[in-house]
């Protein structure tokens, strides 16, 4: 079979199984099986999957990811985003618009901390959207900038998504890891420009001026939570501990905070607390070993050359090329999760970039960050319909008012993209 035949096989059938509500996992597993059993036989085939599966989840670099998942839902659990939130009115509530701005903040911090755009929306879209209400904002407009806020959460550290890109890349964790914080607060201000203009046009009142004692208070409220980044970004700079082992140190400060500092959470509530973490990490654990199959298809058939030559052949104007790349990323986001997205289209694309000398971590942070957009889009965002719950809003209604958020956030991929800088400064101070 040609190439081409070869990955018009695997598009079909992976595409077919969706269709049919088949799990992404099994979907990745299926539809490459078929594929290479019309060049290999079937009890081969079956064989080399099943060793794929099992050499694709056996890396040190990712115990990571469940200790990181452990610490979001600790974070998620442990009353964090109220202290969150009063720190960020602090900062922000005086801009005008503040209370969108102190949204947009807080989604950023907790998001930070949790790992989660989805905990994110909720957490503190469920104390700030009543509160927008209440003050006069219109409410498609305050529940926009909580969602397209929620995000920032998979770009910013601690980020399973990043540390199991750098492991599929064979990029550095630690220069993977320092990669999402200039990107991540880049999302941040586009969406609060967004907002400060909106609510300029609008003339949406501004927080009250907070006296000295209560500022302080709420600040030495939320230094626990913050040294959370500072701990891990000290650590692996550093050198007292690796990107790895700063995940399990995520989980034993978190725990530490939840049920010592602030009292949140019981001895009772860890079982039920563990086993939400373990069923989030056997599905990602799973996603991954499904994933390694497929790259396994794409490099036996040369499948990724062929893609990279096709784009090339468009075009040699590498900037012409990124742009072409983003756009089947942006439409990709919009169908499919993050972590299947990154599995699925990392292999493909790297190859790409690579060729015309693009850094694998400044390709991973922008893939990540432009999938991430998906989580605020139709027909499948979970940002999206997790902040259209919390609002009690249709999501036909919030298109619109998301509108001016996309374009702003589109505008900082951009920069994320062109401007190697963005996504290398904080990797190269770290790593020399």
């Amino acid at each position: 079979m040609s190439v081409v035949q070869i990955g018009l096989l695997l598009l079909a059938s992976f595409f077919l199984m969706l269709a049919l509500s088949v799990p992404v996992s099994m979907a990745l597993i299926i539809s490459s099986l078929v594929t290479v059993s019309a060049a290999l036989p079937i009890d081969l085939s079956t064989f080399v999957a099943c060793q794929k599966m099992v050499s694709g989840v056996d890396s040190f670099s990712l115990l990571a990811v469940p200790f990181f998942i452990l610490t979001g839902v600790l974070m998620n659990t442990g009353g964090i985003a109220q202290k969150l939130i009063n720190l960020a009115k602090a900062f922000v509530g005086r801009i005008p618009g503040g209370l969108a701005h102190t949204n947009i903040v807080g989604n950023t911090m907790f998001g930070a901390l949790s790992g989660s755009a989805v905990a994110a929306s909720i957490a503190v879209g469920g104390v700030m959207l009543p509160e927008e209400e209440a003050a006069g904002y219109d409410k498609k407009f305050a529940a926009a900038a909580n969602i397209a806020s929620a995000p920032t959460g998979l770009i910013i550290p601690p980020s399973g998504i990043l540390i199991i890109y750098a492991v599929l890349s064979g990029s550095s964790v630690v220069g993977m890891i320092m990669s999402g914080y200039v990107p991540g607060i880049l999302w941040c201000l586009a969406c609060m420009i967004v907002a400060f203009i909106v609510a300029k046009k609008n003339k949406y009142p501004t927080s009250e001026r907070l006296p000295a004692s209560e500022l302080f208070k709420y600040f030495v409220d939320a230094i626990p939570s913050i040294l959370l980044i500072v701990i891990i970004i000290g650590g692996i700079s550093s050198g007292i501990f690796t990107a790895t082992e700063s995940a399990a140190v995520a989980v034993a400060y978190t725990l530490f905070l939840a049920m010592v500092v602030y009292k949140s959470i019981k001895p009772s509530d860890l079982p039920r607390i563990l086993r939400e973490a373990c069923e989030t990490t056997a599905v990602i654990m799973f996603l991954i070993a499904a994933s390694a199959v497929m790259s396994f298809v794409l490099s036996f058939t040369g499948l990724p050359t062929a893609i990279g030559n096709a784009l090339l052949s468009l075009s040699d104007n590498k900037y012409v090329i990124l742009l072409l790349i983003n756009l089947l990323l942006l439409v990709a986001g919009m169908f499919m999760d993050i972590t299947p997205a990154v599995l699925i289209f990392a292999p493909i694309f790297l190859p790409v970039v690579k060729s015309f000398g693009m850094d694998p971590i400044h390709f991973g942070i922008m893939m990540v960050m432009n999938l991430g957009v998906g989580n605020i889009t139709p027909p499948v965002g979970s940002s999206l319909f997790s902040g259209c719950q919390v609002a009690n809003m249709d999501m036909e209604d919030m298109i619109k008012p998301l509108i001016p958020f996309y374009v702003a956030i589109f505008i900082a991929l951009l920069l994320v993209a062109y401007v190697p800088w963005f996504s290398m400064v904080i990797p190269n101070l770290v790593m020399g």
